[in-house]
C-alpha cells in the first residue's frame, strides 16, 4: 500500500500537525499497553492450559477409581443401592457456586464447589455394605472436584482465548495500521508547511525586490527632478539654454568623478 493511501486526509497546519502528534503519542501508549496485556494474557493462558493437561491426566486415575468404588459399594450392598441411598437423600448437599477473577482487565469465571449443611445420610448401608457406601461416596465428592475445576479452567481457557485474539487483533491494528498512517500524516503535513514556508520566504524576498526598485525609481526621478530645477536656475542666471545648463552640470559631475578616482 502507497504512502498516499495510507495517510489521514487532512488540511496541513500548525494546529493538526500538533493533533497529529498528540495521537501518535496515544496510539503509541496503547500499543505498549496493550502488547504487556496480551503478554500477561498469554501467560495465564499457558498456566492454565498445563493445568487443564494435569487435570485431564488425573482425572482418569480418579473416575476408574470412583467407578471401581461403585462397583464394589454395588458388589457388597445389592443392586438395589440406588433406591437406597435415594431415600436417605432429601436435598443436594454438595453445590457449586461462581465468582469472577480479573486478570489483566478479562474477567474470568471461577467455579467452587461448597457442601450446604450437614450430611444426614451416614445411616445409609447401615445393614449392609455401610463402609463401601461412605468410600463411593468420598471417592465421587474427590470427582465433582475434579470436574469443577476442569469446568473453571475449560471455561477460562475459552475466555482468554477470545480475549488473546480481540488483544492482538488491536495490537496489530495499532501497529501495522493506526501509527503508519499516522507518521505518514505527520510527514506529509511537516513536508506541506516545510514548502508553506519557502513560499513565503520566496514572496517576501520577490516584495523586497520590487519594494526595492520602486525606491530606486523614486530617487532617480527626485534626482532627476533636481537636476532640472538646478539646469533651470543656471539658465536663469547665465541666460543660456537648458540643454547648455544641463551640458555644463554633465562636466561638472564628470570632472567631480575624475578627482574621486
Amino acid at each position: 500500500m502507497s504512502g498516499q493511501s495510507q495517510r489521514l486526509n487532512v488540511v496541513p497546519t500548525v494546529t493538526m500537525l500538533g493533533v497529529m502528534k498528540a495521537r501518535l503519542v496515544g496510539a503509541t501508549r496503547g500499543h505498549a499497553l496493550l502488547k504487556k496485556k496480551s503478554d500477561a494474557l498469554t501467560v495465564q493462558f499457558r498456566q492454565i492450559l498445563k493445568k487443564i493437561v494435569s487435570t485431564k491426566e488425573s482425572m482418569g486415575d480418579i473416575m476408574k477409581t470412583s467407578s471401581f468404588a461403585l462397583t464394589e459399594a454395588k458388589y457388597v450392598a445389592g443392586e438395589n443401592i440406588k433406591h437406597i441411598v435415594q431415600e436417605n437423600v432429601q436435598s443436594a448437599a454438595l453445590k457449586v457456586r461462581s465468582h469472577q477473577e480479573n486478570v489483566a482487565g478479562v474477567k474470568l469465571p471461577k467455579f467452587e464447589y461448597f457442601i450446604d449443611g450437614e450430611t444426614k445420610n451416614d445411616l445409609t448401608g447401615l445393614a449392609r455394605g455401610g463402609q463401601q457406601i461412605q468410600a463411593c461416596r468420598a471417592a465421587y465428592v474427590k470427582s465433582i472436584e475434579l470436574l469443577v475445576e476442569l469446568a473453571t479452567l475449560q471455561t477460562s481457557f475459552l475466555t482468554l482465548d477470545e480475549a488473546i485474539k480481540t488483544t492482538n487483533r488491536r495490537v496489530n491494528a495499532l501497529e501495522n495500521v493506526v501509527k503508519p498512517r499516522l507518521e505518514n500524516t505527520i510527514t506529509y503535513i511537516k513536508g506541506e508547511l516545510d514548502e508553506l514556508e519557502r513560499e513565503d520566504f520566496f514572496r517576501l524576498k520577490k516584495i523586497q525586490g520590487y519594494k526595492r526598485r520602486e525606491v530606486e525609481k523614486q530617487r532617480e526621478a527626485a534626482k532627476a527632478y533636481a537636476e532640472e530645477q538646478l539646469a533651470e536656475d543656471i539658465a536663469l542666471k547665465r541666460g543660456i539654454s537648458i540643454s547648455s545648463a544641463h551640458d555644463m552640470l554633465s562636466h561638472t559631475t564628470q570632472k567631480d568623478e575624475d578627482i574621486i578616482f
